[in-house]
């Protein structure tokens, strides 16, 4: 067996190990970064990318589709689009394949050496790699940095198979299911369900709590509502999957509803998307010597710090919130860390987004959540209806809004929340507002390019402030 050593060893190739071996790399560290499933783990290989891939061809199938009914537009096709998934899913392999060739690249301009394996630690600062090549090398490190990301939840009662998939799953299927029945109505379920239903699969959900997006209140999910309902998607909430048996070639979900009877329905495939758990096993953390936070993530300090000296942990393996840029953060951290700077992890709030129809921004507190920290707030809302440029892309009856969270006393944003088309590219510009403390007045004095989205941003804090423009003013 090959023995190796070197100052930074990250395992894991996602969204945060790969950040944080190029940074290493960059500052001069003797770094290698091993990783078995592909640079750029789950988010680039099997999760965000494939699956916005995925949700932006489904969309353009649908916008066809309308154009082979109606000329609203002045635009008509001859026939109804034809669909190939074998065609989609090898265009979307072929996103994944140029990106993580990129990352490949980065990788090595900055110094840092990718081994293809899997690792097993032997103990905290020592692992032994079993490379792709069919060889072993053990490498022992100065500093060890565990990014190994998440793992899509399996129910014991639906374990994935040929009926039942997970996300990934979802994302390679050679055809389209014309029953699609999604367990979990969360931001991966709906992102999925609703692309198929796009692409023209019937589509159910069986959602166990009494709401779509549980951590989104009712003002933000209801047009994400309204769209599932002209769109006939049946949304069974307060019900429980139960088991899966197979008729006819058919899958048939058992499940109980929201009374507590006994129900049953057939799909060509279940979709199960009831979340996300941290990568834990298989790669020798028992051996390790590290603190679990309640068993279920790696216990870090604001620095990302482990228990054992010189270990990091970073990403989904530490808990929530399992997002791809809270990764990408702290990877960068612990490399400079790592290299004598001075950090802390303590962003004021992450922003959060759901590609789903329309698609939903979060960052920082709801009203709800700012009134039970005991803060008196202002809110302001402004509908994107009233915005030309959002009239200009057909976006005008889907309910979509901007909506400000502001202390009463001084002004401060608390929390900004957006759902309508294309809303995500609005994240960067809310994220700086709360993580610079931004006042109700600096949004409303920056002048905002017309004609564009972000004006909607500017008139939601002049209508916190009393005196939107472009609507009338709140009764007072």
């Amino acid at each position: 067996m090959k023995t190796r050593s070197c100052q930074v060893l990250v395992i894991g190739g996602g969204p945060g190990g790969y950040p944080a071996a190029i940074r290493a790399g960059q500052l001069g560290l003797d770094t290698i970064i091993v990783d078995k499933h592909g640079l750029g783990g789950t988010c680039l290989n099997r999760g965000c990318i494939p699956s916005k891939a995925m949700i932006h061809a489904a969309t353009k199938y649908e916008e066809m589709a309308k154009h082979a009914e109606d000329d609203a537009l002045g635009i008509s096709l001859a026939e109804t689009p034809k669909l190939d998934m074998g065609k989609l899913v090898g265009w979307k392999d072929g996103i994944v394949s140029k990106l993580t060739g990129g990352v490949g690249q980065l990788l090595k301009a900055a110094g840092a050496e990718h081994i293809a394996g899997w690792a097993n630690f032997k103990n905290a600062k020592t692992c032994v790699v079993d490379m792709d090549n069919g060889e072993q090398v053990e490498i022992t490190a100065e500093h060890v940095i565990l990014a190994t990301g998440s793992v899509e939840v399996e129910l014991p009662f639906l374990p994935f198979g040929d009926k039942v998939i997970g996300s990934t799953d979802a994302l390679d299927l050679a055809e389209k299911p014309e029953k699609l029945v999604v367990v979990g109505a969360g931001y991966i379920g709906l992102e999925l369900g609703i692309a198929f239903r796009k692409l023209g699969s019937e589509v159910t959900f069986i959602e166990a709590s009494d709401g779509i997006l549980p951590l989104y209140d009712k003002e933000i999910t209801r047009p994400i509502t309204m769209w599932l309902k002209k769109h006939k998607v049946a949304v069974n909430l307060s019900c429980k999957a139960k088991g899966m048996s197979e008729k006819d070639g058919m899958a048939v979900l058992e499940y109980e509803d929201a009374k507590g009877a006994s129900q049953t329905i057939e799909a060509d495939k279940i979709l199960v998307a009831v979340g996300r758990k941290a990568c834990l096993d298989g790669w020798g953390l028992e051996n390790m010597g590290l603190d679990l936070d309640n068993g279920r993530f790696i216990k870090v300090d604001d620095q990302c710090r482990t228990g054992m000296r010189n270990v990091w942990a970073i990403g989904d393996v530490v808990g929530e919130p399992l997002l791809a840029h809270k990764a990408t953060a702290q990877g960068e951290l612990v490399a400079e860390l790592i290299a004598g700077h001075r950090r802390v992890f303590d962003p004021v709030s992450i922003a959060a987004v759901c590609f789903t129809e329309p698609e939903v921004v979060g960052v920082g507190l709801t009203p709800d959540e700012a009134k039970a920290k005991g803060e008196e707030t202002i809110v302001g809302k402004f509908p994107l209806a009233a915005s030309g440029r959002y009239l200009s892309m057909e976006a005008g009856t889907d309910g979509g809004f901007v909506r400000i969270t502001a202390r009463k006393s001084d002004h401060v944003v608390l929390g900004i929340h957006a759902v309508g088309t294309h809303v995500s590219e609005l994240s960067g510009e809310f994220a700086l507002a709360v993580e610079m403390g931004a006042r109700l007045e600096d949004i409303s004095g920056t002048i905002h390019v017309h004609p564009t989205l972000t004006e909607g941003f500017a008139e939601a804090a002049l209508t916190a402030l009393g005196h939107p423009i472009h609507i009338s003013a709140p009764k007072k």
